[in-house]
């Protein structure tokens, strides 16, 4: 008699296992995928239950009918980790991509009061309802690409009672979304215009009253800083990461994205669980990452977004040996990205990924990078049955088939269910 499984998936030209192997995978080990040609995973309860060949699973195992699914010689997939966005936000900055390609730059914009400064302001000012309504169907998109857990970061508040709301809100999307977040505490995203002129008052509020309730009131598991020429120091930036490591959060930073002022070198020494962008970064700072065992989150569709034509050394960190994953950065002004199969074809055609290293980067990697490589990332028993089933020959159809998806059903928890069609329009406040 066969065993009842809550779903089963067979028929599978490539399922893409990841292997056995814990931790993130760094240098040669970042281009291993094991393979199961002919495959099949059977899950129950919410985990990969069995992975093998079609035939046995199939004659090993039953689901029902509407949670048994044929392949068709397609990919199967773990699903998506996309480990550094800024999600949640009210409205769009069109207007900026705009002057963008009239000549201006983001750091020029930004210091007129635009950029995260007038995401802030839309923030404060839009309902919770119109916050939740818009970061919901732009997680709707990305599940149709593929991604089934999503870091989520606050920092368009950037006042107590604000960014306590933006936490509030990243637990409820939570709640009420397939997908899995990972919530982050970005209080030192920027300086608010109040605390323009007194920058030090904002990071004394940062580390005595933020941060605190931060860490006795919400869920938030991490704490990130843009370390960054014109925003925080490397100085300051140490004072609330060292606090925000007293109170039990693990650490991310932005480093290095437009100058190296030493943000690598910080998160290398602190053992961050990330270090994100590292478009400027020194050798110095790449070897401080790699000694602190560090994850390097490359951010190409930034890159690509800001017409900047210069990225993360990919390519040399992987030599180096240190972990390379990847992430939309999804945020209103430097990158409305929200597909991940974008930002592994720009990985491959810009920063010097190879496909299969791209593959490790989105799903292995990305899921160390917030923490929950333990628990998903691979298709191995006992891991969350979190997965994606592909209208594609290969793997390798993902970065070669630039923008689009070709995801054709997505399993969260074992549950079976296609994606949601895409939402072509935005909205805003």
């Amino acid at each position: 008699m066969k065993e009842r499984v809550d779903s089963l998936i067979f028929n599978a030209g490539q399922v893409v296992t990841m292997g056995q192997e814990p931790g993130p995978r760094r240098g040669p080990e970042q281009s291993r995928l094991d393979i199961v040609e002919d495959g099949a995973v059977a899950t129950k309860n919410g985990r990969i239950h069995a992975v093998g060949p079609s035939q046995d699973l199939r004659s090993a195992f039953e689901a029902p009918a509407e949670q048994t699914i044929d392949a068709e010689r397609g990919v199967v997939l773990p699903g998506f980790t996309d480990p550094h966005t800024h999600l949640l936000f009210a409205g769009t900055r069109e207007h900026e991509f705009e002057m963008r390609c009239q000549g201006r730059s983001y750091m020029e914009i930004a210091a007129e009061g635009g950029g995260i400064r007038s995401s802030v302001r839309s923030f404060r000012a839009a309902a919770d309802e119109a916050i939740l309504g818009q970061s919901l169907r732009r997680l709707d998109r990305m599940l149709h690409y593929g991604t089934t857990t999503v870091e989520v970061k606050s920092g368009y508040a950037l006042s107590t009672e604000q960014e306590m709301r933006a936490l509030r809100l990243i637990e409820e999307l939570d709640q009420r979304h397939p997908c899995d977040l990972v919530s982050t505490f970005l209080g030192a995203h920027e300086f608010p215009d109040e605390y323009r002129e007194d920058r030090e008052a904002y990071v004394r509020i940062l580390t005595d009253e933020m941060l605190p309730r931060v860490a006795a009131e919400t869920n938030a598991r991490f704490c990130d800083v843009f370390c960054e020429a014109g925003v925080f120091d490397v100085e300051q930036t140490r004072r609330v990461v060292e606090k925000a490591q007293k109170l039990g959060l693990r650490l991310k930073l932005h480093a290095d994205e437009f100058e190296p002022i030493g943000g690598a070198e910080l998160a290398g020494e602190l053992g961050a669980v990330s270090a994100d962008h590292l478009l400027a970064s020194t050798d110095q700072g790449l070897e401080a990452l790699r000694d602190g065992g560090v994850i390097a989150v490359c951010l190409p569709g930034t890159s690509f977004s800001l017409g900047k034509h210069v990225y993360a050394r990919g390519r040399k960190m992987i030599e180096m040996g240190i972990p390379v994953a990847l992430a939309t950065d999804c945020n209103p002004g430097s990158s409305m990205v929200d597909s991940m199969p974008l930002v592994l074809s720009l990985a491959c055609l810009e920063i010097g990924l190879t496909p299969a290293e791209a593959v490790v980067a989105a799903t292995v990697n990305s899921a160390h990078a917030v923490g929950e490589g333990a628990d998903r990332g691979r298709i191995v028993p006992g891991l969350r049955a979190d997965l994606q089933i592909l209208e594609a020959p290969s793997y390798v159809s993902l970065v070669y088939h630039l923008g689009g998806s070709h995801v054709r059903w997505v399993v969260k928890d074992g549950r079976v269910f296609p994606p949601p069609p895409p939402v072509t329009t935005s909205s805003a406040t």
